[in-house]
């Protein structure tokens, strides 16, 4: 068992973060004394919390994590992935064609000096 500090030095997770998931019910401890109310993680909530690490990373919404936790299926979980690979691969293409714009109009810019 580790206690907040300890799983959140192991995750990269800080304890707010840690403390903010188990009140909306993402990744609760595995254990809470009743004495003190320290909160205490296990392996099994290391796996979770590397899971919901790399889940925040490619972007997902707290409820869309939530959903992949609630559901535990693998289908729906690629099925979400490729919708946020699609909206990101849009989101560079709109990127570029605005670099493109940039650049034209720095160009026309350069030779109305000429």
């Amino acid at each position: 068992m580790y206690k907040v500090s300890e799983f959140s030095y192991l995750t990269g997770l800080s304890k707010e973060t840690l403390r903010y998931y188990a009140e909306v019910e993402l990744l609760e401890p595995a254990y809470i004394n009743p004495e003190n109310n320290y909160r205490y993680y296990d392996d099994g909530s290391y796996l979770l919390a590397m899971l919901l690490n790399k889940l925040r990373g490619f972007g997902l919404t707290i409820q869309e994590m939530k959903t992949v936790m609630n559901d535990e299926s693998f289908a729906n979980l690629e099925r979400l992935l490729v919708e946020k690979k699609r909206n990101i691969e849009y989101q560079i293409e709109e990127l570029q064609l605005k670099i493109e714009d940039i650049n034209e109009f720095i160009e026309s810019g350069r030779e109305s000096e000429e």
